[in-house]
């Protein structure tokens, strides 16, 4: 694929969050513009980016005339009503309905961009038989673009288990050769065909697998931390199931770190533990069962605490050097663990951006940068 290097294309993060996005897609877009209604995200975006470029507030008062003009515009508009957390309402409900006001802010845009990115949880393409990702798409089309899904699992580039939905779009007339394949790849899971069945103008977008990942979730993981008391670990060894504490005992020789949600099965609260190497999907912190618990086994017990906040930054893919509350380092800003944690939880995990970027979106951006007419069309 043909692509400069060195050139850098303009883009407006939508739903903006902690930055995440603009930190992966950096090396290859600069954000002229960016937003964002959470105060505490707003906080966080700012310390790790330029602060002029950022607008806090809701989407619902932004105008499309007053955007500067851009190549790329990604919205990671709200899941909840797209996952169990939000019962999944759906597509039009007040959360994740707010993807509507962005298609409304694109069709205000004197300019639209000629590359769009929506990015959001599985069920936007597995609930209803993709009936939520079908409206998007139809929407998209009469905006006057050609659209694809595809599903990436941070998995791929980190040791946690988030795989995203993101739908492409460009604008039509673009010239796909080379972008685009004629049937499902690596890229397209069962949901996405699902979702797929019927669109005969859904695109097959195409991109090269990553490598191998090398990290496990132990390499991550500071194991100088504090650990939870001895009356605190003991209550929440006892939440452990069965079989997954002999497991764990069983594997203590040669296992370091496995992690762990609190859930509840059959009406009492478990710590289910996980042992390939991964961290379950990251969340925001409200309510105790949405952090995420390391426990290690020694010789001579098991110790058990919180995912930190640089842990979980980590697993997000953020740089060592970037800001956030309730860290313990040089990097921190004012405010609490949940803070900390929420900023990470709820974000989109940069080396899956800058994947993207550096095989799909930049490349594109490079040819239709040299076919200029694309952007008036």
């Amino acid at each position: 694929m043909d692509l400069h290097m060195s050139t850098h294309f303009d883009f407006l993060d939508f739903f903006a969050g902690s930055g995440l996005v603009t930190e992966g897609l950096k090396d290859r877009f600069h954000a002229v513009w960016a937003n964002d209604i959470c105060a505490l995200k707003t906080k966080v975006y700012r310390a790790n980016h330029p602060k002029d470029q950022f607008l806090q507030g809701s989407i619902e008062v932004v105008e499309g005339e007053s955007l500067p003009h851009a190549t790329l515009a990604w919205a990671s508009f709200p899941c909840q009503d797209l996952s169990l957390a939000g019962k999944l309402q759906g597509i039009g409900a007040s959360r994740s309905g707010l993807v509507w006001h962005w298609l409304r802010v694109l069709r205000e845009m004197p300019e639209k961009p000629p590359i769009l990115v929506a990015e959001n949880v599985v069920g936007l393409v597995s609930n209803k038989g993709g009936e939520h990702y079908r409206a998007l798409h139809a929407s998209l089309t009469n905006l006057g673009y050609m659209v694809g899904a595809i599903v990436l699992d941070a998995a791929c580039w980190v040791p946690q288990s988030r795989p995203r939905v993101f739908v492409i779009a460009a604008k039509k007339g673009a010239d796909l050769e080379g972008f685009t394949d004629r049937e499902p790849s690596w890229l397209h899971p069962r949901s996405v065909l699902g979702a797929a069945s019927g669109l005969k103008d859904f695109l097959w977008w195409r991109m090269p697998p990553p490598p191998p990942r090398k990290s496990n979730l132990c390499d991550l993981i500071d194991f100088k931390a504090p650990y939870d008391d001895e009356e605190k670990a003991r209550k929440n060894i006892a939440l452990i199931p069965d079989r997954h504490l002999r497991k764990l005992t069983g594997a203590r020789r040669f296992l370091k770190v496995a992690a762990g949600y609190r859930r509840t099965r059959s009406g009492r609260q478990v710590l289910e533990l996980r042992f390939d190497g991964l961290a379950g999907c990251l969340r925001t912190p409200e309510g105790g069962s949405s952090r995420q618990y390391v426990v290690i086994p020694r010789d001579d017990r098991i110790d058990t605490r919180l995912l930190t906040v640089r842990e979980a930054a980590r697993l997000m893919g953020a740089p060592e050097s970037y800001r956030l509350p309730g860290v313990t380092d040089s990097f921190r800003l004012d405010g609490s663990y949940n803070e900390g944690y929420k900023a990470m939880g709820d974000a989109v995990a940069a080396p899956v951006a800058r994947y993207l970027s550096e095989n799909l979106l930049a490349p594109l951006a490079g040819r239709l940068d040299r076919n200029k007419s694309i952007y008036a069309a």
